[in-house]
């Protein structure tokens, strides 16, 4: 199925934090976009041409327009200084209806952690439970409250009585003491987490030293933890089935760039492994999962993998292709 694109007009570019951004987006006549749910995010066109993925931040009652937030990383990949540098309102971009594989559960209680610009679909999901009145705490963790986006929303809205903040250079606030959190959670909380890889680490590795089970914790990545230098990879052959190509991967290129190279139409958005964009059918051998898009049960079947970052353990990979 071919994926939906929308044209969607920039309403605004507002700075919410100290090298954050927002974006707010519409269609050009104002009428409905497609509807989300907590958790999710699109893909968006940039100026430079590239595509990336941004979790929507906004309450998923709000049926007419898509918020995102960016954080300015300079030493990043060219995303988010796209964002920065050349999206101004008044502009069209070019997105993707929203997709979610980080979605809310039904639960007794819910326990949402958001390291940094991880606030965003965090803060959605936090909305939603609110307005539903559903029983959530919220735990928001930034080295510097200058840095942290939405806090003074957060602080004069409903969600204040369930928030708590740890800025890193106030010493005036609590110590986030993640095992506290948990050991003081009702039974058969579900726990979510968003932000950069050390604090996700973290936070599922408190969670699985006091026994938590897997399906209790939801997390999300911004990259993929395994997407290792392609010159630290291993070499290996793909053979494509249906076209009955053979081809080389060296250890400097990915099997996303030699197929590329090599004239084949692969869907990219991330090439991180986070989006599954790419995702390919593999026929036969056993790949090496370095991406966080498929679930454990997937990676286990080897029936897919994602070519932008992920490799092969066996000599060669049968692809259906």
């Amino acid at each position: 199925m071919k994926e939906l694109s929308i044209q969607a007009c920039v309403a605004n570019v507002i700075e919410q934090a100290q090298g954050v951004v927002s974006l707010e987006l519409h269609r050009p006549d104002n009428t409905p976009l497609p509807p989300f749910s907590p958790g999710a995010h699109i893909d968006v066109h940039l100026p430079n041409g590239l595509i990336r993925q941004y979790s929507l931040y906004n309450s998923d009652y709000d049926g007419e327009r898509y918020k995102i937030a960016v954080l300015l990383e300079p030493q990043g990949r060219g995303g988010s200084k796209a964002v920065h540098d050349m999206i101004r309102a008044g502009d069209t971009v070019e997105i993707s209806g929203p997709r979610n594989h980080f979605p809310l559960v039904e639960a007794d209680h819910s326990i949402l952690l958001a390291g940094g610009i991880g606030i965003t679909p965090i803060y959605c999901m936090a909305q939603a439970l609110s307005r539903k009145a559903k029983s959530f705490e919220l735990h928001y963790c930034c080295r510097s409250a200058s840095k942290a986006a939405f806090v003074n929303d957060i602080k004069e809205s409903d969600l204040t009585d369930f928030s708590q903040f740890y800025f890193d250079d106030d010493q005036t606030d609590p110590v986030f003491d993640i095992e506290s959190i948990l050991l003081q959670s009702p039974n058969n909380s579900h726990l979510y987490v968003c932000g950069p890889k050390g604090y996700i680490d973290y936070v599922i590795n408190a969670a699985t030293k006091l026994g938590w089970p897997k399906d209790r914790i939801h997390f999300e990545f911004f990259s993929a933890p395994g997407h290792a230098a392609t010159d630290e990879g291993n070499e290996f052959y793909l053979q494509l089935a249906r076209s009955e190509k053979h081809y080389f991967v060296p250890k400097n290129k990915t099997a996303l760039q030699v197929l590329l190279e090599n004239g084949h139409d692969i869907p990219v958005s991330c090439e991180q492994g986070v989006c599954g964009s790419c995702a390919t059918k593999v026929l036969a051998g056993e790949p090496e999962h370095n991406d966080v898009f498929l679930t454990d049960s997937e990676r286990a079947s080897n029936a897919v993998f994602t070519p932008c970052c992920s490799r092969s353990l066996s000599p060669e990979l049968v692809l259906d292709l």
